[in-house]
């Protein structure tokens, strides 16, 4: 576990190169590197707030969504590069959850800043390797709970604001989705779907902000377990160490949009437990320059 304390951590993503777990404080703009075997936890501060990021075929470089574009972020040296603009900079919406498809391709969503703000006008974004996007979803409130099946044949996406979870066909080769259906309704569930991640088994784990869980559904959308927390607002997890069993959790103390309840110590931590399960191994962004 690591007493960060966070304003609202989250995006956690293990670089098994590096064995190390790479984070980000959005409300802190800080884009963390934590080696859980040593404690060390270093940082890289940013111009903007960083919504998801991803790992890229150079080691000393991640691909970071930042407020409405992508950015390239060398480690080394802290500097940034602007590489893809995505959504007008004046408009109403930010950059949030983020990830890698197995051929290479970054989907990323943006949600309404700040949360709740009129119509639900965030978008779903496809960002090919060769830089051009498509705006693949409108009409979304906060996008989250991106992650892909084992096989890459099934994409999961949520919505915070709807408290859905979908799932869809989808077509690695093209990049494309079909098939909609719902995954999970929040609606008897503990708290909103946030981000999340799936293990080796193609189980999805998904945070459940303001519910103070952790919880863990099957492929066909039964909900398996449900792992207490000492956090109010756990925001996503992410399968990492030497033999990728261990779950890491991200954490919201003082960040977000809403008031976060008194007496939680170790919110805006990453926490660490051990499912009893292994995930799978972080794609990587095969962009240029990458």
């Amino acid at each position: 576990m690591l007493d960060a304390r966070a304003e609202l951590g989250e995006c956690p993503v293990w670089s098994a190169r590096d064995q190390r777990l790479f984070w980000i404080d959005i409300d802190g703009r800080l884009v963390h590197r934590f080696d859980p075997t040593s404690g060390t936890d270093e940082t890289r501060a940013l111009a903007g707030r960083p919504g998801s990021m991803a790992l890229t075929a150079d080691p000393d470089r991640l691909l970071v969504a930042m407020e409405h574009e992508l950015v390239d972020l060398t480690w080394s040296s802290g500097a940034t590069t602007k590489r893809v603009v995505l959504e007008p900079a004046s408009g109403p919406r930010r950059l949030n959850d983020g990830r890698c498809d197995a051929t290479g391709r970054f989907w990323v969503g943006s949600m309404n800043d700040p949360p709740g703000n009129g119509p639900a006008a965030g978008m779903l974004h496809r960002v090919e390797p060769d830089d051009t996007s498509q705006v693949v979803q409108t009409g979304v409130g906060v996008s989250n709970g991106l992650a892909f099946s084992p096989d890459g044949s099934v994409m999961y996406f949520a919505d915070t604001w709807r408290d859905l979870v979908w799932a869809y066909d989808y077509d690695q080769a093209e990049g494309r989705r079909s098939n909609e259906r719902i995954f999970l309704d929040f609606a008897d569930l503990p708290g909103r779907p946030d981000g999340a991640c799936v293990d080796a088994t193609g189980c999805y784990w998904i945070a459940c902000v303001y519910g103070w869980a952790l919880l863990r559904a099957t492929p066909d959308g039964r909900v398996d377990r449900i792992i207490e927390l000492p956090v109010e607002k756990p925001t996503m997890p992410a399968f990492g160490g030497a033999g990728l069993d261990t779950l890491f959790l991200t954490s919201i103390s003082t960040g977000g949009s809403q008031p976060t309840a008194p007496g939680q110590p170790l919110a805006g931590g990453v926490l660490a437990l051990t499912p009893g399960v292994s995930g799978l191994p972080e794609p990587v962004f095969t962009g240029p320059g990458g």
